[in-house]
């Protein structure tokens, strides 16, 4: 349910082009980690609705705070979407319910910076410095990580608190641009250095997000994105 709305919601407050959705062809059954650069609060909008329109469901892990929310805990529950209590012994719960999903055949989708960027100007800026938690997820199950970098959702929401409200209530009306591009997947598990491997593997993927904002007005001969 939650999937299908976010999927309803991406076209209202933005318009979102994919690119790169061939690198979503993984065997039936296959389980696979979905590891996004995270730069707003309308990510989670804007990538679950973009998957579901793709015909994805992956399970989430989200701030545990959100089970907290009336309502919206037990919707998050009934997707099979995992909280992560940060900072408490109940961390490591965390890995243990993602691999248990990739062990049923299920996607997971991660944000491995583990929070938003601190500074409120409405332009992107590459993905920092990755957590290690995706790669022992993906170590431990052996599951190929495939790197999701997108552009643009800042402009749907960013900054002051009143200012990400602003951004909210007008994006409709302004339906600004946004571009996700899904990389080539990654077998962490036969690389030397796995963390460097994924940090650089992102970067490239959101590089190419933002290129194909910057390319799409004209196109240059090009063709355009899949847009959603």
């Amino acid at each position: 349910m939650l999937s299908a709305w976010a999927g309803a919601l991406v076209p209202v407050f933005s318009d979102t082009s994919v690119s790169g959705t061939g690198h979503l062809e993984l065997p039936p059954g296959t389980g696979y980690v979905l590891a996004a650069n995270h730069t707003s609060f309308f990510d989670p909008v804007l990538l679950i609705g973009t998957l579901h329109r793709l015909g994805l469901r992956p399970a989430v892990l989200a701030t545990a705070g959100l089970w907290r929310v009336p309502l919206l805990g037990r919707a998050l529950t009934r997707e099979g979407y995992v909280p992560v209590h940060r900072g408490s012994r109940r961390a490591p719960d965390a890995l243990r319910e993602a691999a248990d999903a990739l062990a049923a055949g299920r996607g997971v989708l991660v944000y491995p910076e583990g929070g938003l960027p601190r500074y409120r100007a409405s332009h992107d800026r590459p993905p920092g410095r990755l957590k290690s938690g995706v790669v022992r997820l993906a170590l431990s199950t052996g599951v190929p990580v495939i790197p999701v970098g997108h552009a643009g959702a800042r402009r749907v929401s960013s900054g002051s608190r009143a200012k990400q409200l602003a951004g909210w209530a007008t994006a409709p009306v302004r339906r600004p641009r946004v571009h996700v591009h899904i990389g080539p997947a990654l077998r962490l598990d036969t690389s030397d250095h796995p963390l460097d491997d994924l940090e650089s593997a992102l970067a490239q993927a959101w590089a190419s997000a933002v290129h194909a904002l910057e390319d799409t007005p004209g196109t240059n001969g090009r063709r355009p994105p899949e847009r959603h």
